[in-house]
């Protein structure tokens, strides 16, 4: 529920967080009249998300047993590459996001009404059906459906409500900072939905090894337990892990994670290094 939780958070902040600045954006040039194309454009993209959420659920339910584990699998691994660019791409831009809805709001408003929706619906829509697919993935990877769906949930109420109280001036919050910290979670969280996403595929027998277990602690760590259950909400751990599962998940944890702290954090990254040739140029 947590990893669900950080989800909606970071990817309904994000949303909220566009929808934000274009409102402030015309109401301070004195254009409210384009706010009804703006939300509009938001519903519309709302709609779009559920929709897809929907037809991940259930339209997958008259395959097979080794048909849905290969498109859970495939989708799964997706829904990871989008997450990791979306991370990414907000350690790049968020410092010039603000300069860059206004501009193509500007151009929008120049083309009309239709131009301004459309530019709502693909800023937000993205962020939605990311947030769809991941969460669908996540759902499969925990193996429940109520548990993702209320923490995300919750997390979306909440970035609700820090995007309203970011428009009103009530709420000073770091983003750059929020995010930063955010992303890193979220990175923890891909690794184990790419972890279940190789193991549907070793269900499905596109893959191998399904019966080569890295370890097997499910006698300490029962999967029925409130300990196990935490641990496959927050981190998608599973206690019956193949070397397949493990070998993805530290091959996709460890490069990423050393990619983005150099990105987000450059000087800390490079000081030690730095330090280094200090010492080795003094002796």
């Amino acid at each position: 529920m947590l990893a669900n939780y950080l989800i909606g958070l970071r990817e309904g902040l994000e949303a909220a967080l566009v929808v934000t600045i274009l409102v402030a954006y015309l109401v301070r040039t004195g254009r409210r009249g384009a706010l009804r194309q703006v939300w509009l454009g938001v519903g519309v993209a709302a709609g779009v998300s559920l929709a897809a959420g929907a037809a991940l659920t259930f339209g997958p339910s008259g395959l097979s047993f080794e048909a849905q584990e290969a498109l859970g699998g495939t989708l799964s691994i997706l829904a990871v590459g989008l997450i990791t660019w979306m991370i990414f791409w907000m350690a790049r831009t968020a410092r010039h996001l603000k300069a860059d809805l206004q501009g193509r709001m500007d151009g929008a408003l120049a083309a009309g009404g239709l131009a301004v929706m459309l530019v709502t619906l693909l800023a937000v829509g993205r962020e939605g059906l990311e947030t769809a697919l991941f969460l669908w993935a996540a759902a499969r990877a925990t193996g429940s459906t109520t548990d993702p769906l209320l923490g995300a949930a919750l997390g979306l109420a909440s970035a609700v409500l820090l995007g309203w109280a970011l428009y009103r001036g009530a709420l000073r919050v770091d983003l750059r900072r929020f995010f930063a910290w955010t992303g890193l979670g979220l990175i923890v969280v891909a690794a184990g939905v790419l972890a279940y996403g190789v193991h549907d595929l070793q269900e499905a027998g596109v893959l191998p090894g399904i019966g080569s277990l890295a370890f097997d602690v499910s006698a300490a760590i029962a999967p029925d337990s409130w300990y196990g259950t935490l641990l496959r909400g927050t981190l998608n751990f599973t206690p019956q892990t193949t070397w397949l599962q493990a070998i993805a998940w530290l091959a996709y944890t460890i490069p990423v994670t050393w990619l983005y702290v150099r990105r987000v954090w450059p000087r800390q990254a490079t000081a030690p290094a730095a330090e280094a040739r200090s010492e080795h140029v003094a002796a």
